[in-house]
């Protein structure tokens, strides 16, 4: 049987958030670990974006909508999520028999991607360059980050008391804003969102997804990973 490609990244967050589709959805895959300094070719040929993820189906695997031919690369990191989890869904996180709950988890993503993305890569900038404006930048993030709390007042996910794709698409930038000040981090006033974010991380499934591996530029080796 033959199994799709991932070209990956271990810390980058798309990157982070194809994996944990994958692995959400128990679709094995063949992880290539690249460096993006030093792209492999193949990674090009797939894809011209030149970063990461990139999924390559190299056949035999159906899109989720029937009337669609197979998906031959995949390179956006929501994208991956979807197709995965429209082929396998073991944990109804596409919520797909509530239409209503289905419409808020793409609000709720697109208003992740559109606006606390930008907002974040602000904060980290210029927190790293101590600018001045780095309280400017933390505030527009809790804008997001203070709906989070909120949502996760009334219960134990983004959507419900059962996690959704939202929270796995959305985890990896809340880790990332939880490290960019730590300090503050521990003291906000967002004690739910901790609780989430550390109950994510403490996962099996967040450190299977996290682990390391060669790169494969360097000796061409690929790793079969997600459930056999």
């Amino acid at each position: 049987m033959t199994y799709p490609i991932l070209y990956s990244l271990q810390n980058c967050p798309y990157a982070i958030r194809a994996r944990l589709g994958l692995f959400l959805a128990r679709q094995p895959f063949r992880l290539r670990a690249v460096d993006l300094k030093n792209i492999p070719a193949e990674m090009l040929a797939a894809s011209a974006k030149a970063t990461v993820p990139v999924l390559v189906i190299e056949g035999g695997v159906k899109a989720c909508d029937e009337g669609q031919a197979a998906v031959k690369v995949i390179d956006e990191s929501l994208d991956i999520m979807f197709w995965a989890l429209c082929n396998n869904d073991p944990q109804d996180l596409l919520y797909n028999a509530e239409p209503t709950a289905s419409e808020d988890i793409l609000r709720l993503i697109t208003r992740n991607d559109n606006e606390f993305i930008v907002d974040l890569e602000n904060y980290k900038y210029s927190k790293r360059h101590h600018d001045f404006a780095q309280l400017y930048y933390r505030d527009q993030c809790e804008r997001f980050v203070a709906h989070l709390e909120q949502r996760l007042n009334q219960h134990d996910f983004f959507v419900g008391n059962c996690p959704s794709i939202a929270d796995y698409a959305i985890l990896p930038f809340i880790r990332q804003f939880a490290r960019v000040d730590r300090k503050w981090y521990l003291q906000a006033p967002y004690p739910n969102l901790r609780r989430w974010l550390g109950f994510q991380l403490q996962q099996p499934l967040f450190t299977k997804v996290m682990a390391k591996y060669p790169q494969w530029i360097t000796q061409h080796e690929e790793f079969l990973v997600g459930e056999l």
